[in-house]
């Protein structure tokens, strides 16, 4: 069934608690921290976390909050922007592919190939045809991944509000320690709030293996816990054991 971003919620149940979750948020955090230690030890698998979302969605604060707990030996962060002249010369997932985790390694992409498909279709860059071939060879580069080299991938969607966002956005312009991060370009792009959605929702459909994780993100503490809990059951899931002593 087609994901419809506006019947999904971007906030936590009522019946939820932010203290309570707060907790098990931090119990889930020291529970990483010993299973990436393990998936650092073991070296036969490695995890690819990708985060997508809006600007102002909160993928800077998302990644402070859930890996910063980690040895930081063990986790890579790249950010994808606007390609290089060189970058241009090659297939788009060329400069990607050389930042893919190697075994015993966490890495995070905070945007990723994944822009390839939205930014460049919603400004026009990208036709439809493109695209679609496009979104092919991110399913065959994913494949790849987790066939050839025990890459799991998690691919998280920060599901922002329309009005949260825009009230984001003006925090850039009036508090200190978030005026470094505006763009005068951050509300032309809000602008565009409707078509990205459209992109979003056919990137969902067409690359779902293995399948999006759609993070309410209106507040802050249940969009770390979700993830949080996500990669812990991820890791767990992987049966992991330290090796033994080498010989």
């Amino acid at each position: 069934m087609k994901t419809k971003l506006k019947d999904i919620d971007t906030k936590a149940p009522k019946s939820i608690s932010k203290e309570k979750t707060k907790k098990q948020l931090a119990s889930i955090l020291a529970d990483l921290d010993d299973l990436q230690n393990l998936l650092y030890a073991e070296n036969k698998h490695s995890l690819l976390v990708v985060i997508q979302g809006m600007d102002a969605s909160g993928k800077d604060g998302l990644t402070r909050d859930v890996f910063t707990s980690m040895n930081p030996q063990g986790v890579n962060v790249l950010s994808f922007k606007e390609p290089t002249a060189v970058e241009l010369s090659h297939d788009f997932i060329w400069r990607v592919h050389t930042q893919a985790p190697p075994k015993g390694m966490i890495h995070i992409f905070n945007r990723s190939y994944y822009e390839d498909i939205l930014v460049t279709r919603v400004h026009g860059i990208t036709d439809d045809a493109t695209a679609k071939k496009r979104m092919k060879a991110i399913n065959d580069f994913e494949r790849l991944l987790t066939e050839h080299n025990n890459t799991t991938i998690l691919k998280f969607y920060l599901h922002v509000s329309h009005e949260e966002q825009l009230k984001r956005l003006e925090e850039r312009l009036s508090l200190p320690h978030k005026m470094w991060k505006y763009s005068p370009n951050d509300f032309n792009e809000s602008k565009l709030w409707a078509r990205y959605m459209q992109y979003y929702e056919e990137a969902f459909e067409a690359c779902n293996e293995p399948a999006w994780h759609i993070i309410p993100a209106d507040q802050n503490w249940y969009k770390s816990y979700l993830v949080a809990k996500t990669i812990q059951q991820t890791l767990k899931g992987l049966n992991m054991k330290f090796p033994g002593m080498k010989k």
